[in-house]
């Protein structure tokens, strides 16, 4: 009877191996396509491997506790030609100087069928590690059409241990042609050469609920009204006032402390937001900042990790206010809020996670006492 593999399949981006970790089924048992065989746990998550087709279990060739590559044969599948058809599988080819009715060997290091990976529709092949090293020449190409390394991540280079060649680069770059393509906006484009630079940086962030109560009648009774942003930017301002280590760069082995706190953008805060809008912001009003704020809850949003600009250490975001029941001690009863969560995305070199809690504490608590700001 014909014999279908049980192939090792691609679990996730980039994951290349999975160790076994349970046999579901034991051998010499029915099973239906689809159906979980084996557990498998990658340094992801706990995944299973499922049954190529209806059939029968004949063999596993694996061993617990071990790791095996993806693509690699774990086992065999029994089916008749009419199951393997059912399943859409093309029908093995038998060996004549096999003797009839033994098992085939079994190859776990390469299975010759496809891989089919379980999780669908990846961003990059499972092999594609990106661009580690650049040729001369490769660069001179990439400088030419304008890209980045970062452009290339979704490139399976073919070159010794991954490299892309330049072969691999101009087939990448025949291939978007196929696609339908717009040209970004200058924005866009500086926004993300601004984005690349800041993420060879270790980001993090941590968050924090606050509650908005106090602040909104504050602001309810101010004229003019300042936005919550504000109240959270002077928040900042006066926070880092207080200890400016968290806001300082390094660079080599030395943190550099910004030499003012400038709060400016308040005082010119409704004539800027116009600016803006307008995309006439003067050069002076832009760029040299040591920290920010984003309110990303305009967009509805209540929790996002932003990323703080190459020049930046520090981004303060803020979600959106939602009423919440809060327990209120003195009442004895759950009474409703508003609350939002402050989140502060920082550079893990300068600031640890301790610190960083410390200083979002700090903002929360100046937030509670809006007459302070």
């Amino acid at each position: 009877m014909p014999q279908i593999p049980i192939i090792m399949p691609q679990l996730g981006e980039s994951i290349a191996e999975a160790a076994i970790i349970n046999f579901l089924v034991p051998p010499g048992s029915a099973v239906a396509a689809g159906q979980d065989l084996i557990e498998v746990e990658t340094n992801k998550a706990t995944m299973t491997v499922t049954s190529p087709c209806a059939g029968r279990v004949l063999v596993y060739a694996v061993q617990l506790q071990e790791s095996y590559p993806v693509g690699a044969v774990l086992g065999q599948i029994e089916a008749t030609a009419a199951e393997i058809e059912e399943a859409g599988l093309d029908l093995p080819v038998a060996d004549p100087d096999d003797e009839a009715g033994a098992p085939a060997p079994v190859d776990t290091k390469s299975s010759g069928y496809r891989v089919q990976p379980t999780v669908r529709g990846l961003p990059v092949p499972a092999n594609a590690s990106g661009a580690s090293y650049l040729s001369p020449r490769l660069k001179a190409r990439m400088n030419e059409l304008g890209l980045h390394a970062a452009d290339l991540a979704g490139i399976a280079g073919s070159g010794a241990a991954g490299r892309v060649t330049i072969d691999d680069f101009e087939k990448f770059i025949a291939s978007l042609e196929q696609h339908k393509m717009t040209k970004a906006s200058s924005m866009r484009v500086a926004v993300a050469d601004a984005m690349r630079r800041s993420w060879t940086r270790p980001i993090a962030t941590v968050g924090l609920p606050v509650q908005l109560d106090i602040l909104l009648a504050h602001r309810k009774a101010s004229n003019p009204k300042p936005g919550p942003a504000l109240y959270a930017l002077r928040a900042l301002a006066i926070a880092l006032a207080e200890s400016s280590a968290p806001a300082g760069r390094l660079v080599g082995s030395k943190v550099i402390h910004p030499s003012a706190i400038d709060v400016g953008f308040a005082v010119r805060y409704n004539e800027l937001v116009e600016l803006a809008r307008e995309r006439k912001l003067p050069a002076d009003a832009t760029g040299g900042s040591i920290a920010t704020v984003t309110n990303y809850g305009t967009f509805g949003l209540v929790w996002a990790t932003p990323i703080p600009l190459p020049e930046q250490t520090l981004v303060l975001g803020m979600g959106a206010g939602r009423r919440m029941p809060h327990w209120d001690e003195a009442k004895q009863q759950f009474v409703p809020v508003t609350e939002a969560y402050l989140t502060l995305s920082f550079d893990h070199r300068v600031l640890d996670g301790g610190g960083a809690g410390r200083l979002l504490a700090r903002i929360g608590d100046l937030m509670g006492h809006p007459e302070l700001l």
